[in-house]
C-alpha cells in the first residue's frame, strides 16, 4: 500500500530516524487497499471497534504502516509479521528482526505519525491541541510535581498547548520504553512550555536515560502537536523541532 497522503517528512541529519506524517484517507478505495494487506489478527482487531470511523482509521493506518515498512525492507506488505511486547508494543517478527528496523505509530483523528529507526527503540505520540475543561485536574493526577508547577505557571492562553506538549512527550517516552501507561508518569519530567525545546529533564532511578534518549517535539499539521523519543542521544531532527 502506498503512502496515504504524506503531508510531511521529518528526517534526522544522520538518517538513523525517519518521521512520516500522513492524513488518513478513509474513502472506499483506501479502505479496500488497507484491508487487503492486513493479517487475520489485524482484521479481527478492526472488527472489535465499536464505531465505524475508528475501525476505518485503524484499517488505513495499519495498511499504511505495512506499506511503509515493506518499502524499507524490500518485502510485500502482506509478508510482514509482527510480535508484541508484554505491554503491547509492536515489533517485527524474529525472522525480520535482523534488519534492525524499529518503528512506532500514533494517530489522532485523521492525522497519523510514523517513526522508523535503525539505531534503537523509538516512541511517538500525536494529539489535537484543544481546550479541555478538566485539563487542570488531569495535570494534577498524571503530571509530575515539577511539570505541574511549570504548567500552572503558564498564561491560561498557553495552557492547552503546554498540556498537550507535556502529554505527547510523556507518552512518546513510555512508548519508546515499551511500558505504555503502566510506567508511573510522575517518575520522570519533561519540558512543556511553548517555545521551550523538548527535553527529558529527569528520570527517577535511571538518570542515565537522559543521555540515552533524544526527545523532539514538532507540529505535524496545523492544530496538532507531536513528540518523538529515539534511542541514541546524538540524533538531530530537521524540519520544525522545538
Amino acid at each position: 500500500m502506498r503512502d496515504c497522503r504524506v503531508t510531511r517528512r521529518v528526517s534526522p541529519v544522520d538518517e538513523a530516524v525517519e518521521v512520516i506524517v500522513t492524513r488518513l484517507d478513509v474513502r472506499s478505495e483506501a479502505l479496500r487497499a488497507g484491508a487487503a494487506v492486513l493479517s487475520d489478527e489485524e482484521r479481527d482487531r478492526a472488527r472489535r471497534f465499536v464505531f465505524d470511523r475508528d475501525r476505518q482509521r485503524f484499517i488505513v493506518a495499519r495498511g499504511v504502516l505495512r506499506g511503509l515498512l515493506a518499502a524499507r525492507l524490500g518485502l510485500r506488505p502482506q509478508a510482514l509479521e509482527f510480535v508484541y511486547g508484554e505491554r503491547g508494543k509492536p515489533a517485527l517478527a524474529p525472522r525480520l528482526a535482523a534488519s534492525g528496523l524499529r518503528f512506532n505509530v500514533s494517530h489522532c483523528e485523521d492525522v497519523a505519525v510514523y517513526v522508523f529507526s535503525s539505531a534503537g527503540d523509538v516512541g511517538v505520540d500525536v494529539e489535537a491541541v484543544r481546550a479541555m475543561p478538566d485539563a487542570d485536574d488531569v495535570a494534577t493526577r498524571v503530571f509530575s510535581g515539577r511539570e505541574n508547577a511549570a504548567y500552572r505557571a503558564l498564561d491560561p492562553r498557553d495552557r492547552p498547548l503546554g498540556f498537550f506538549q507535556c502529554w505527547t512527550r510523556k507518552e512518546a517516552f513510555i512508548k519508546a520504553l515499551g511500558h505504555g501507561m503502566y510506567y508511573p508518569l510522575d517518575r520522570f519530567d519533561v519540558s512543556l512550555a511553548p517555545g521551550e525545546p523538548a527535553k527529558l529533564l529527569r528520570v527517577e532511578q535511571s538518570p542515565e536515560d537522559r543521555r540515552r534518549w533524544r526527545m523532539t517535539g514538532f507540529f505535524p499539521v496545523q492544530g496538532f502537536v507531536a513528540a518523538v523519543v529515539a534511542e541514541q542521544a546524538d540524533n538531530h531532527f530537521t524540519g520544525d523541532p522545538r
